[in-house]
């Protein structure tokens, strides 16, 4: 009884502690559930105070929540866009704080204020930050670009000007030019840089700054270069005039004539490129020397030309056709008798010479014109043209684009260098080349060195023949042929030559293989089926060229799949798609420079397909196109 007794006891006390640590535990967790509360409570008034603006250190924190209540109704505010990252804005950052202290004592007072613009995306992307940090300051609401030094003194004093009741923003250096104004001011430059752009247009809002920023510095310069914009949709009969397809467009005019840009997009990169295009297209030789230096060691045709003095009524007219061809030529002029002399030259004359590796007994080592009073410019432009080249010369990545776009042109390739010690190995293997190249004026030759053009050996399969001179015809369309690997001589090379003009070789086309079936809605084309399907001149094609591993391209395969199903019905048009990552484009016609590119080929005009550009490539916008541009579809317009 008394075990019973005690067991009853043990077990009351057990209880006993038992108990209370239940409430406790109870009451932890109803307090847990009173904090919750209450920590909603905070997250709600955390809601309502989005607007609210903190302060760090003395300057103000904005955000996309609270930045134009903050700034209605403020005369002037700095306002610093920032990264946590950048280790510039870490480094500006105990500068900014000593800039918002010193316009805080200011009378009245400017606020100064930063935003994370990593976090402030809206906020970002309305002021068109790209860079960090940026500062701008806001008048009255509007933004003013600050680009001088990040110097505590440097913006105090720019904010203290710009907070004067009477400032007011300077116009803009870019003169806007309408079909109104266009041809007075145009017309009557020297020389100008006009912007064709587009409201809506990204890159031309990406430029605008940099534009302007350039337009200040050149407005400066003596004489000023200026710079204009012309909104292409509003004006559009001078986007007409002017072939302008894209934005954004930049010419640069002479006296109202037009010219690509060919520069830079950024403040420096513009304001160098006008400043060289501002001056002659032809450099003076004051010395024998420089021209003596040019024939002996230089790589391109050496043009100078000969007059009495700038008033010659022939020097003018040499500088007219040179402004045009600027970008690909040197061109020099002179006065001086000793040149002129070695020239074997009388003034009012052009004279190009090839530099001596480029020499040999098959050509002249000049060449000469005459410029009366009543040449045309485009007579003396053909002459550059005509002569630019020595019979065989040398092909480089360099000069690729400038020299070596003629097709056919036969190229030989081997281990190609004029130095010193490899000049005469070199030189033997381009006589080779002279034997045979001047049996045939009406094709281009030129060497190359085998490492420069490595890839493109390998896409003629000649990549490991094992022999050490290779050759190559690029010919017309994009179609390449190779001369099978034997041991090099000129009659060798002169028995592929002459086979091509016979048309006996076969052109050499990477592809994929056929596909053994191809009765889907969109045809897969190759390169050994491009002819067959795409320049069918029985059908209309449009083709698609992808690469497996280009985003935009996977985005669009459903929409090109549902277009192929539309007009799967329709015998005399296809739609079909290429790799073009895995095969050859056997037709200059159809320029591959991105992904997806698409193209419309009619069925009476192959050669000239019609790109697709602009348009957002959906089945409807596709459909529309291929509307327009359909030369056989069958159904009703309506009816698609």
């Amino acid at each position: 009884m008394k075990k019973i007794t005690l067991l009853l006891i043990v077990l009351l006390g057990v209880t006993h502690f038992i108990l209370p640590s239940r409430c406790e535990e109870d009451a932890k967790d109803d307090s847990a559930e009173d904090i919750g509360e209450e920590d909603d409570d905070e997250d709600d008034d955390d809601d309502a105070d989005d607007t609210e603006v903190k302060e760090e250190n003395g300057v103000l924190v904005l955000t996309d929540e609270n930045f134009d209540t903050f700034i209605e109704g403020k005369d002037t505010v700095l306002v610093e866009f920032y990264a946590p990252w950048c280790g510039h804005c870490k480094q500006f950052a105990p500068e900014y704080e000593k800039i918002a202290q010193t316009l805080k004592e200011n009378d009245p007072p400017i606020p100064v204020a930063k935003v994370d613009a990593t976090k402030a995306s809206a906020l970002g992307s309305r002021f068109e930050v790209s860079g960090y940090p940026t500062i701008k300051i806001l008048k009255k609401g509007e933004p003013v670009d600050y680009d001088g030094d990040r110097s505590e003194r440097a913006i105090v004093e720019r904010v203290k000007e710009v907070a004067q009741p009477d400032w007011k923003p300077p116009p803009e250096a870019t003169l806007v030019l309408t079909k109104d104004n266009f041809d007075d001011v145009v017309n009557n430059a020297d020389i100008i840089l006009v912007e064709f752009y587009a409201p809506w247009c990204g890159h031309c809002k990406t430029l605008a700054p940099e534009y302007e920023k350039a337009a200040k510095e050149l407005r400066n310069r003596t004489p000023p270069i200026p710079l204009a914009k012309v909104d292409a949709t509003a004006e559009s009969d001078l986007t007409t005039r002017f072939g302008v397809s894209g934005y954004p467009t930049l010419k640069i005019f002479r006296k109202g004539k037009a010219f690509d840009y060919n520069g830079p997009r950024e403040k420096f990169g513009i304001v160098d490129y006008m400043s060289d295009q501002a001056g002659p297209p032809s450099k003076q030789v004051q010395t024998l020397k420089q021209v003596q230096e040019l024939v002996r060691d230089g790589d391109d045709s050496v043009i100078v030309g000969v007059f009495s003095s700038e008033e010659d009524a022939a020097y003018e007219i040499y500088q007219e056709a040179c402004n045009s061809l600027r970008e690909d030529y040197r061109f020099m002029h002179t006065f001086n008798n000793e040149v002129a002399k070695f020239l074997k030259a009388s003034p009012g004359q052009a004279v190009m010479l090839q530099p001596e590796k480029f020499r040999s007994k098959y050509e002249p080592a000049s060449h000469s014109l005459t410029i009366k009073d009543s040449t045309p410019a485009s007579e003396v432009q053909e002459f550059f043209k005509k002569h630019i080249l020595p019979l065989v010369g040398h092909r480089k990545q360099s000069n690729d684009a400038k020299r070596h776009t003629t097709r056919p042109l036969v190229v030989v390739y081997y281990g190609v260098d004029f130095s010193f010690d490899y000049r005469v190995a070199t030189q033997f293997w381009r006589s080779k080349v002279l034997e045979v190249a001047k049996d045939f004026p009406e094709y281009t030759f030129a060497i190359a060195d085998e490492e420069d053009y490595a890839d493109e050996l390998k896409s003629l399969g000649l990549s490991e023949s094992g022999e050490e001179v290779n050759v190559g015809i690029l010919g017309e369309e994009g179609k390449k042929y190779a001369m099978e690997p034997e041991e090099f001589d000129s009659d060798v090379l002169r028995s592929f030559v002459m086979a091509f003009k016979k048309g006996k070789l076969k052109p050499i086309v990477k592809s994929q293989p056929i596909p053994k079936s191809n009765k889907g809605p969109v045809k897969v084309v190759v390169g050994k089926t491009f002819d067959d399907i795409v320049m069918d001149t029985k059908k209309d094609v449009l083709i698609e060229f992808y690469a497996p591993w280009c985003g935009h391209c996977k985005k669009l395969e459903p929409d090109y799949t549902a277009l192929g199903k539309k007009y799967k019905n329709e015998k005399n048009l296809v739609i079909a798609k290429m790799d073009a990552s895995a095969n050859d484009v056997p037709h200059d016609s159809y320029k591959v420079e991105g992904f997806p590119t698409i193209y419309f080929a009619p069925s009476s005009n192959k050669q000239n397909p019609v790109k697709f550009e602009g348009g957002k490539r959906d089945v409807e916008e596709l459909s529309k196109f291929v509307e327009k541009h359909a030369t056989k579809l069958s159904q009703q317009k309506d009816e698609l």
